[in-house]
């Protein structure tokens, strides 16, 4: 198993990084993909980020929750202080059923 990987937040990951980390993640590797306040940080009238930085970030969120909803994370916050969390996304041992959800993810990753 993995320590977790600190993202700072001005390296940012993309969802295609996300993509390729989940794809060969062992079981129990934990990933970083976002600090601060996710709901705000992709919500346009109170974000601090810019237009490109929240649409990465969007796209990002809504990968992290795709691959949870298949079955290959899990998700999980830490509470680092006031409107500040980690985002962390767990892997899971991926199964027979989970097989089509990483070729997928394979091919946004490439």
């Amino acid at each position: 198993m993995t320590a977790v990987i600190d993202l700072r937040p001005s390296d940012g990951l993309s969802e295609i990084q996300f993509c390729a980390w989940v794809a060969q993640a062992l079981p129990g590797d934990r990933l970083e993909y976002h600090r601060g306040f996710l709901a705000c940080d992709i919500t346009p009238v109170v974000s601090k980020l810019g237009d490109n930085e929240r649409k990465e970030l969007r796209l990002l969120a809504s990968r992290a929750y795709w691959t949870e909803a298949k079955g290959l994370v899990h998700l999980v916050q830490k509470r680092l202080g006031p409107d500040r969390f980690s985002y962390i996304a767990i892997a899971r041992p991926k199964t027979g059923g989970s097989s089509i959800a990483v070729t997928q993810l394979s091919a946004v990753a490439a």
